[in-house]
């Protein structure tokens, strides 16, 4: 089975294979890590009286790749990840784990994204981009419009969820620090090593190695960076500040992107 987690830089199977086992403990099954895609997800192979079970409680926990466009319906809401940043792009890409027979990613055009983050105002993609945190990998709920099957296009729009998840982290006032490709644990210790934990009120996760770290009112996440980034030097790492968010709109509460 392909897992929703995608393997980063740092990723390593066998350590992986002890994370799995945990998870997966008091049930009857070996479950392995067998690699990942071309898209790095994480595949695994499980066996045993209690695989059904095991997948069941992976996909509640985890999730699993709907790996065929088949399975991708009109309206529903997929967790996927942000794909291709470069400056070239006027939309946003989503990789919902969607590769056989081939690769189709989710596309949100640069008028939705407009409509439903920036309540319409011209922004570029770039500025979108900046204002909410957008990188490489983040996971990102999109809600499945059209799906073209014979082309391989899947058109879609930033899911009710997403949106709430950004008014949520704008009202709180609170900057954020996305940290991409490592663990909840990992993280910890870093923060701690940094000496930095008065200034982090809470570790919030995305994914199984996509965190946010909570910076405490007054704390300014990109001055994170290079306190805790020492110690985690495969990441990668992303800000959302609600001061610029605010500043965009004007001051306006409550925020458009909650409407």
């Amino acid at each position: 089975m392909t897992l929703f987690a995608k393997a980063h830089d740092n990723f390593r199977p066998d350590i992986f294979n002890k994370s799995l086992s945990s998870t997966l403990e008091g049930l009857d099954v070996e479950a392995e890590t067998c690699g990942a895609t071309s898209r790095r997800w994480i595949q695994v192979s499980i066996s045993g009286p209690d695989t059904t079970v095991a997948l069941h409680y992976l996909d509640d926990r985890i999730g699993l790749c709907p790996e065929s466009l088949q399975t991708v319906h009109k309206f529903s809401n997929l967790k996927g990840r942000i794909m291709d940043l470069s400056k070239e792009r006027h939309d946003l890409r989503v990789d919902i784990g969607v590769f056989s027979p081939s690769s189709c990613d989710a596309t949100v055009s640069l008028d939705r994204l407009r409509a439903q983050l920036v309540d319409g105002r011209s922004a570029s993609f770039e500025k979108i981009a900046s204002l909410f945190g957008f990188c490489e990998d983040m996971p990102f709920t999109v809600k499945i419009g059209d799906v073209r099957s014979e082309q391989g296009l899947v058109e879609a729009e930033v899911a009710e969820a997403q949106r709430k998840q950004y008014s949520r982290w704008a009202e709180s006032l609170l900057d954020r620090l996305v940290i991409l490709g490592a663990s909840r644990r990992g993280i910890e210790l870093a923060v701690e090593r940094a000496g930095s934990k008065r200034d982090v009120l809470n570790i919030e996760s995305l994914g199984l190695f996509e965190h946010v770290v909570v910076c405490k009112l007054g704390t300014d996440a990109v001055g994170l960076i290079p306190k805790i980034g020492k110690n985690l030097r495969k990441a990668r790492f992303a800000v959302l500040s609600p001061k610029r968010i605010f500043s965009f709109f004007g001051d306006e509460s409550p925020l458009p992107i909650s409407w």
